[in-house]
């Protein structure tokens, strides 16, 4: 593992960018204290399941899972009541009680 200045990582960024792609790990430091890590970037061949994916952004609280998950989606039906005429009716009959001047 290599540790490198702000200053001088400023300078030769792509000689350390090019390292932690063959492997290695670079701290970046700022007046001695580590404020970074450079470090080499996950496999590419293996992609994230649908589950893993959730799991992650859940763990870093992008999301909050359902509280009853058992529970699926809200039904598709109409909801049963009215029809659009029946709705009219009431309501013209509801405003045909004022008095309107």
């Amino acid at each position: 593992m290599r540790s490198v200045g702000i200053k001088v990582l400023k300078n030769k960024l792509s000689e350390y960018v090019r390292l932690a792609e063959k492997g290695e790990t670079v701290q970046v430091t700022d007046r001695g204290r580590v404020v970074a890590e450079l470090v080499p970037p996950p496999p590419a061949s293996r992609r994230m399941s649908e589950k893993e994916f959730l799991a992650r952004a859940a763990r870093e609280g992008r999301f909050t899972p359902a509280s009853n998950p058992s529970k699926g989606p809200p039904p598709r039906a109409p909801i049963p009541g009215l029809t659009l005429e029946e709705l009219l009716k009431d309501l013209d009959e509801a405003r045909a009680d004022r008095d309107l001047p």
